[in-house]
């Protein structure tokens, strides 16, 4: 497989594998890469000028035809068939039809689920510098969200501000307007009060309420790099209940011990396995097996982090089933966080580089409840 060419046609403009290739994002167009290393881009005469200044392809071509009638798998195929090839690569975000298209038009196609995952985990000096502009958006965009909230008052339990409620729309409406005056978006960020915020993928809607955790999980990524952050922190605007600061207080603990085990050649579970351990020696449970402590008590139910790139999630996962080792250059997040329905949650993460004795931290920001101490 590996001597066959590759034949990319993005799923969208977001499509990683694509600006990995080719260094430029476009919602349709095709890349060829031969096995002898040439290659070629195609896209539309809307953007030939523009892949001729971002793309990294030796070829930056035109073809109007197949842009109109979507036909780049049918024009991959003469493409191939006029060099005398018959096969090809093609990756696991290639649209169903476009498969069909290539596949019927002469193309033995075979989808190569490990394509570029080994080079995209080895992130480049380059690579990461982007990463840690987006880190910093993310961290920018998590200290305007807590200066909002220690700015409020609070009615009745309620966090009040310029008059009104202060709820989950409000702040990612200042996030949002913030990390687009840097350069960044992230249309799905968490913003999640309690109890609400138990459910670890809740964005988190209506107003916030004193005295319980706010979960902000920003993961915003560059409009040129097109790399990601991720960063999470957990605060409480008032008083701060004993349980919550349990909680907090173990969900560093196993945040620490997960990043003290992390270095290159340490199979990935390992990482999430120091996690669950701190957590179940501090009384609480998680899904893992082996791990499932006592029942009642706040839990955490998902990995402990991911990779992180031109995908916001990518390989590697540090999950319990994750037996392959980590690499040097791999970034990840480290994200423990623990919930119960009814009471709400809590989650802090960092994310940062494995390297070849240990993890360098991309972030920076205090890991603090209190929001006072962000400002």
């Amino acid at each position: 497989m590996k001597s066959r060419p590759i034949v990319l046609i993005p799923s969208s403009d977001a499509d990683a594998d694509f600006i990995y290739a080719t260094g430029f994002a476009v919602e349709t167009g095709l890349y060829i890469r031969f096995s002898d290393g040439d290659d070629m881009l195609i896209t539309s005469p809307l953007e030939i000028e523009r892949a001729r200044i971002q793309s990294r392809a030796s070829k930056v071509l035109e073809d109007r035809d197949a842009y109109v009638h979507r036909a780049w798998a049918r024009l991959a195929a003469r493409i191939l068939r006029e060099r005398g090839i018959d096969e090809a690569r093609v990756s696991p975000r290639m649209h169903a039809v476009q498969l069909e298209d290539l596949r019927a038009s002469g193309i033995a196609a075979e989808v190569d689920r490990e394509l570029f995952l080994a080079e995209r985990r080895r992130k480049s000096p380059a690579e990461a510098e982007a990463i840690q502009a987006s880190q910093r958006a993310a961290e920018a965009a998590v200290v305007e969200v807590v200066r909002q909230l220690a700015g409020a008052s609070i009615n009745d339990g309620v966090l009040w501000a310029e008059g009104r409620p202060l709820t989950s729309e409000r702040l990612y409406a200042r996030a949002q307007l913030l990390l687009g005056e840097m350069g960044f978006t992230c249309p799905d960020m968490i913003i999640a009060g309690s109890p609400d915020n138990a459910l670890p993928h809740f964005r988190g809607q209506g107003p916030i309420r004193a005295g319980a955790p706010v979960i902000i999980d920003i993961f915003p990524v560059g409009r040129s790099s097109h790399y990601h952050g991720d960063l999470t922190r957990t605060v409480v605007v008032g008083e701060i209940p004993e349980e919550f600061r349990r909680m907090h207080a173990a969900t560093l603990q196993a945040l620490d011990a997960a990043i003290e085990s992390i270095r290159a050649g340490v199979p990935a579970k390992e990482v999430h396995l120091a996690v669950c351990q701190v957590l179940v020696d501090r009384g609480y449970s998680t899904t893992s097996a082996g791990f499932e402590g006592a029942d009642g008590v706040p839990k955490m139910n998902h990995s402990t982090g991911h990779g992180v790139g031109l995908d916001v999630h990518e390989e590697p996962q540090l999950r319990e089933t994750t037996l392959a080792p980590l690499v040097e250059g791999d970034v990840v997040t480290v994200e423990p966080g623990l919930y119960k329905l009814g009471l709400g949650g809590v989650r802090v993460e960092d994310t940062g580089m494995v390297t070849a004795n240990g993890f360098h931290n991309f972030t920076t920001i205090t890991r603090s409840l209190d929001p006072r101490d962000y400002l």
